[in-house]
């Protein structure tokens, strides 16, 4: 689950409560955000909420962290109570190393954060009776640029990278964190995710259709009017201007769209271009039945066992 704010069309303003509802509402999927955008809240909040996930789903629960308001600059302004957002942006190493101190309590004696507890978290492990799982949420980093790529290879974390917007990063952006990774306590090796906007339908005109809806979508948020998804008439029946068609032409470029076979087709090329070690999928479409057709096609794509 992402982070957005004050666009009518995404459901995600609030990651840990969907969250919460998911886990309430499953048994065995994991479950993450993709991601929190840290410098909206205060590292000790994110603990508190992300170890009570973790205590509700143990073991299903990622942290996926941003440093981007997931917004625009007035909202994030509301969000953050200041107008000087990059300070935010400048303090995501500080905050992560705070947040992951408040997630393992461990503070350094003399830190004036160090008779303050994350709950559930590790405390409850030293408290007389106390039980707490030896689990807590793993920490990912996103990035659609060189920025986290450089950071989480630096602290030797995950990473995963927003291709679904950004696809001319994408190589850079895992060549900079595969060459500059170290390994650490939770991962010996590089390891890389990259989101990726995909839509298969069981009719390739139709995949068409619903890709020009949510690029539509995507040039009224790009200039200033977001609102919700458009249906396939909407979008064939707008008249491009000269520079939104250019829009969409390079939008919709790296969307892998049509039947199943070629979505699977265009997936496996692009996990051999990028060396991905794994892909998460959007599908943005007009209606929750077209996507939810989307992933079914794509799991018998691939062979994935149907759930009993």
């Amino acid at each position: 689950m992402a982070e957005h704010h004050s666009m009518p069309g995404v459901a995600s303003s609030s990651p840990a409560v969907i969250l919460a509802h998911l886990a309430a509402h499953t048994d065995r999927i994991r479950l993450g955000s993709g991601g929190v955008m840290l410098p909206n809240h205060a590292p000790l909040v994110i603990a508190e909420q992300f170890g009570t996930l973790e205590a509700m789903a143990p073991g299903r629960v990622d942290l996926g962290l941003g440093r981007a308001p997931g917004t625009d600059g007035a909202t994030a302004a509301a969000l953050r109570r200041s107008e000087r957002l990059h300070e935010g942006a400048d303090d995501f190493p500080q905050q992560l190393v705070e947040l992951t101190r408040f997630l393992d309590d461990d503070f350094p004696d003399g830190h004036p954060y160090r008779r303050i507890h994350a709950v559930p978290g590790p405390v409850q492990a030293t408290s007389p009776g106390g039980v707490q799982s030896p689990h807590r949420p793993p920490l990912w980093l996103l990035g659609s640029s060189g920025f986290s790529a450089r950071l989480a290879a630096t602290l030797g974390l995950p990473f995963a990278f927003a291709h679904h917007f950004s696809a001319q990063n994408t190589v850079p952006a895992l060549d900079l964190y595969r060459e500059n990774f170290r390994p650490s306590a939770v991962l010996a090796e590089p390891y890389a995710l990259i989101g990726v906007s995909a839509l298969a339908t069981d009719d390739e005109r139709e995949a068409r259709r619903q890709v020009l809806a949510a690029a539509l979508n995507m040039v009224r948020l790009r200039t200033g009017r977001p609102g919700l998804v458009p249906t396939p008439e909407e979008a064939e029946a707008y008249e491009f201007s000269a520079m939104e068609q250019d829009f969409i032409d390079s939008w919709n470029s790296n969307v892998i769209h049509g039947t199943a076979d070629q979505v699977r087709a265009g997936l496996d090329d692009l996990q051999k271009r990028t060396g991905a070690d794994e892909l998460m999928i959007t599908a943005n479409a007009h209606g929750g039945d077209i996507r939810l057709r989307s992933y079914e096609l794509i799991a018998d794509a691939y062979g994935l066992p149907t759930p009993a």
